[in-house]
C-alpha cells in the first residue's frame, strides 16, 4: 500500500477518514495472519506429519492386501497332503508352544520375563513389517524352488 504525501489530505470527510482506517485495520489483521501461519512451525509440521501418517497407513493396508493376496495363492496351489501335514504340525507347534509358556512361566528369572514381554510387544506393534518379512521370505523360498524344478 503506498502512502500519499504528508501534506496532501487523504479524506474528505471524516465517515471517510474512518472508512479508511477501518480498511487499513483489516489489512493489517490479514497480514499479521499470513505472518502468523508462515511462522507457524509447529503447526506445520503436525499437519505434515499427520500427512505422512495417513500415507503410511494407506500404505499399510495395500501391503496387508497384498499379502493376503500372495498367501491365498499360495494356498490354493498347495495339494492337500501338504496341507494336511501343515495342519498337523501347526496343532503340534502350539502344542509345543502352549508347554513351553508353561515352562517358561515356571523356570524363567522374572527380568528375564520382563525384557521378553517387552520383545513380544514390540513385535505385535510392527506387525505389518513382520508380516510383508514373512511374506518376502515365502516368496523367495518359492521363487528358489521354482527355479531349481
Amino acid at each position: 500500500m503506498t502512502q500519499p504525501p504528508h501534506d496532501v489530505p487523504t479524506a474528505s470527510s471524516p465517515q471517510e477518514l474512518r472508512e479508511q482506517v477501518e480498511q487499513t485495520r483489516h489489512e493489517l489483521g490479514q497480514t499479521v495472519q499470513a505472518l502468523a501461519a508462515k511462522t507457524a512451525v509447529k503447526a506445520r509440521a503436525q499437519e505434515k506429519a499427520a500427512e505422512v501418517k495417513e500415507q503410511a497407513v494407506a500404505n499399510a493396508v495395500k501391503a496387508r492386501a497384498k499379502v493376503a493376496a500372495v498367501v491365498h495363492q499360495v494356498q490354493n496351489r498347495l495339494p492337500e497332503p501338504v496341507k494336511d501335514g501343515a495342519a498337523q504340525a501347526a496343532g503340534q507347534a502350539r502344542a509345543t508352544a502352549a508347554e513351553a509358556g508353561r515352562l517358561w512361566q515356571e523356570k524363567a528369572p522374572e527380568p528375564v520375563r520382563q525384557k521378553a514381554a517387552e520383545g513380544v510387544r514390540a513385535a505385535r506393534g510392527n506387525r505389518a513389517v513382520l508380516l510383508l518379512a514373512a511374506a518376502g521370505g515365502v516368496a523367495l523360498w518359492l521363487g528358489s524352488r521354482r527355479r531349481k524344478g
